[in-house]
């Protein structure tokens, strides 16, 4: 990321107070964020940039050293939850009543601003509603809810002295989208400049499919600016120019890596140039995006963060299935118990088919059959069974596809500590599917069957054309099992979230411009390929079993 100046909070609440739990968290998340929790405000307040009340009424004691703190530079961000008592004039607005529960749309006033950057126009927060009514022309507006066909601020900020106040009346402090703007807002209050900034984006590798996907999610985020493409193939960089015509080709890394223009560069090559690749880059003093899998073993994932840390320079993995409609509905369920606690977890991709031509079917440069979708199925397991890998089993087939180096099919079993397990398998000669998921609980499973989607378009000459969507693509089946008490299963459908375009960098935007949090940590992706590797060497082994040390955990 950009270096991001460190802020320092102090938070006034009450020490058994848990309603802000999920944002305390959220924050703590941050490393630049430093957070100090009180039940009474310090004589002196100049070693924070911020102060945070959580629905406190402040002693007229503490008040004076507040506002001297405010008007000397300082932030103040008032958490008013359903408290109908005055608040002090500094914050130029007053609390309405208290009205009923209700889901609430909340929007910002000004959709250009840039705390509103990469967020949608509107967000639906549950709550109480409660309105903050203006006492002060410069007060501003920065979320408000509609109420009765009436827009009712319940945001505001105003600038005081030197200093700035926020105040909100909001109460769904879990809500990510709401903890994204109440930091947003700290940020501001520490004095921060907030979505000003913007980086420029290099391509290296512009592979049909993935070039023009990374090339798209540049133009179309905010804060990011797509300025080069890089390709040793005349062909893929003539598609590149006709594509993004604005932007500047190059013929070689070194071209790209001398372009002042590109802050962050995307490597979209083959597997094995992965790492020689993104050193080179990193070496440079660029920020650096790797397709998957981040590379290929765990010598080359050291050098890697060894390199990032030596520069200074961000690095993370393109694991953009962090945002598929099933894993994100899937994560809700477990975040939600809806199973208990998840314990043995399978995931299944394939299905009777000649491998393709390409080098995703070439061991020596794909890592293997398992190293291409399992990059991201490894991933979703590593995301959702966060506790440290113990042991790792592989076992391969090669029985068909004998023109290809690739294994027909690889299974990989991972043991956790405390003793939960997962299992993937990628096969060329599946033909009948295992389902994509398969989840066990203490209270409950969850299933995930494949669909296979067949779209018919009216043809004057052939009568119809007849389109197959590749089930990878398709939401699979979902379905919750839970134990009821009378002791049936009963089956329920879980909520599944709209599948948003172009998220992988919006977050990454977030995190470089912002400091927010990766959406898929880089940790994450180091563990993947010590998985990998481990899967690797077990089944060259026969299927032994295979420690992962304690440094990719």
């Amino acid at each position: 990321m950009f270096p991001q100046p460190p802020i320092s909070i102090f938070l006034h609440a009450a020490r058994d107070d848990r309603r802000l739990e999920s944002f305390l968290s959220y924050l703590a998340s941050m490393p630049h964020i430093r957070l100090t929790s009180a039940s009474r405000l310090p004589d002196d307040l100049t070693p924070h940039n911020v102060v945070m009340t959580f629905n406190q009424q402040l002693p007229e004691s503490s008040l004076g050293g507040l506002f001297n703190f405010v008007h000397s530079g300082g932030g103040w961000l008032m958490l008013n939850e359903l408290a109908e008592t005055e608040l002090p004039d500094i914050f130029g607005v007053q609390p309405e009543a208290v009205g009923p529960a209700a889901e609430l749309r909340v929007l910002f006033e000004n959709a250009g601003h840039p705390m509103a950057a990469r967020l949608p126009d509107a967000i639906y927060l549950g709550g109480r509603y409660q309105g903050l009514r203006k006492t002060a022309d410069d007060t501003e507006t920065i979320l408000y809810a509609d109420w009765h066909y009436t827009h009712r601020a319940v945001l505001t900020h105003r600038i005081t002295g030197q200093g700035r106040v926020a105040c909100t009346s909001l109460q769904a402090y879990g809500d990510p989208k709401l903890q994204t703007i109440l930091y947003r807002v700290l940020h501001q209050l520490a004095g921060n400049q907030t979505g000003d900034a913007s980086m420029g984006v290099g391509l290296l590798g512009y592979a049909p499919s993935v070039g023009r996907i990374h090339g798209l999610g540049a133009e179309k985020t905010t804060g990011l600016s797509l300025q080069a493409i890089c390709d040793l193939n005349s062909d893929r960089l003539n598609q590149a120019r006709r594509d993004f015509p604005e932007s500047r080709t190059y013929e070689s890394a070194d071209e790209l890596s001398e372009d002042p223009h590109v802050d962050l560069v995307i490597v979209a090559t083959p597997p094995d140039s992965h790492a020689r690749l993104c050193l080179q880059m990193m070496s440079a003093g660029k920020h650096v995006v790797s397709e998957k899998p981040l590379a290929l073993n765990r010598r080359e994932t050291d050098a890697l963060v060894e390199t990032a840390d030596l520069h200074g320079v961000h690095l993370s993995c393109h694991q953009n299935r962090r945002w598929d409609p099933d894993y994100l509905a899937i994560r809700q369920c477990l975040n939600e118990g809806l199973i208990g606690d998840c314990f043995h977890m399978e995931t299944f991709v394939g299905r009777f088919h000649h491998p393709c031509g390409y080098w995703h079917s070439h061991a020596a440069v794909s890592g293997g059959t398992a190293y291409d979708w399992g990059a991201h199925y490894l991933d979703w397991i590593v995301s959702l069974m966060p506790e440290p890998v113990e042991v790792v089993m592989g076992t391969r087939h090669k029985r068909v596809w004998h023109d290809v180096t690739n294994a027909d099919q690889e299974r990989i079993q991972i043991r956790f500590a405390g003793g939960k397990e997962a299992e993937f398998i990628h096969s060329d000669i599946a033909a009948a599917r295992k389902p994509k998921w398969f989840l066990l609980g203490t209270a409950g499973a969850i299933v995930g069957h494949w669909r296979d989607i067949t779209s018919y378009q009216i043809d004057p000459l052939l009568y119809f054309e007849q389109h197959d969507i590749p089930a990878t693509e398709m939401n699979p089946d979902l379905t919750v099992y839970q134990r009821h008490r009378n002791g049936q299963i009963i089956d329920i459908k879980p909520a599944m979230p709209e599948r948003e375009h172009h998220r992988f960098h919006a977050n990454l935007a977030d995190h470089l411009l912002l400091g927010e949090p990766l959406a898929a940590p880089l940790a994450d992706s180091v563990k993947v390929v010590a998985i990998l590797e481990a899967a690797a060497r077990s089944m060259a082994s026969g299927g032994s079993l295979e420690v992962i040390d304690d440094e990719s955990n």
